[in-house]
């Protein structure tokens, strides 16, 4: 087997901890809109590449030796923005391929009432980005039948880490404690979307996985767990009722289930952060919480 050559489609969030996982595994290349963003992707080791709604000549050649292709960008109006302008290069112009990584989202399956949720159970989407992410799971799956490569949908929850966490929130005075009765939500740790995506691509499995954490539990609780971290008063409850909330905020809020991730675990994949406990703790006790940095370096 040839050297792998990772190409990420959306190098954000989720695709920067990928990055930072390889180590020296294989060359990773990614893709932004904002060419701003160029030098941030390289210090976490991806070589940065514009893709905006076209697909240029560095965007090709660096397909044509791709090995394994992640996708981390989200639908729209005219459908999936790579395979609308990629899709015939995967079709015809990527001899290399083994193997497609897709990050979905949870959502796919809208509300279950509070109920457990695995990988067969049904998709209710709700919101009309959830609706779309249906359909492009379904296109990704269909091109890797036609290609007859493995593709791994990975359905992930509410995504956290370094930057993105209650502590975070309780330092800057935003984190608030919404109650709604009976509310519950799963999490996942950006380290662990890159430990299952680095699983399922090392062996190139494909397939359906809820890549979420063990313990879906009312985001008024994680705020309180952190605030007892830090040694704060957590903000008061707020009742979701009389809450001001963004419409999108308010729809998260319309799906309640609790959703399982038996699938990931029986291909293999031990959680980093099996809950949001672990977690912040492992967070608050390393330093990084800020942005990935210990605390001592970025004191003010």
């Amino acid at each position: 087997m040839g050297e792998r050559r990772f190409f990420i489609f959306g190098a954000g969030y989720s695709g920067r901890a990928f990055a930072r996982a390889n180590g020296q595994r294989a060359p990773v290349f990614g893709t932004t809109r904002a060419p701003e963003k160029f030098e941030a992707l390289r210090q976490v080791g991806i070589e940065p590449l514009q893709f905006d709604a076209s697909l240029t000549p560095d965007l090709g050649e660096a397909l044509t030796r791709t090995t394994h292709l992640i996708v981390s960008v989200a639908p729209d109006e005219a459908g999936d923005p790579v395979l609308n302008v990629a899709g015939d290069a995967l079709r015809e112009e990527m001899p290399a391929l083994e193997w497609i990584g897709y990050l979905s989202t949870v959502g796919v399956y809208g509300d279950h009432g509070g109920a457990w949720v695995d990988e067969t159970g049904d998709c209710r989407p709700v919101s009309k980005r959830s609706v779309m992410r249906v359909v492009a799971e379904q296109e990704w799956l269909k091109l890797g039948r036609e290609i007859g490569k493995p593709v791994a949908i990975l359905r992930l929850s509410g995504i956290y880490g370094p930057g993105r966490n209650a502590l975070v929130n309780l330092e800057d005075g935003t984190a608030r404690r919404l109650v709604k009765k009976d509310q519950v939500f799963n999490r996942i740790h950006c380290d662990d979307i890159a430990g299952a995506l680095w699983h399922l691509a090392d062996d190139n499995l494909g397939g359906i996985f809820n890549v979420t954490d063990d313990e879906p539990a009312p985001p008024q609780d994680v705020v309180a767990y952190a605030a007892g971290l830090m040694g704060v008063e957590p903000p008061p409850e707020i009742p979701f009722e009389t809450a001001q909330l963004s419409p999108m905020a308010r729809s998260f809020y319309g799906e309640n289930k609790r959703v399982a991730n038996k699938a990931i675990k029986a291909a293999g994949y031990s959680f980093r952060f099996p809950n949001y406990r672990v977690a912040l703790e492992r967070m608050w006790a390393d330093g990084d919480w800020r942005d990935g940095e210990p605390r001592s370096a970025i004191r003010r």
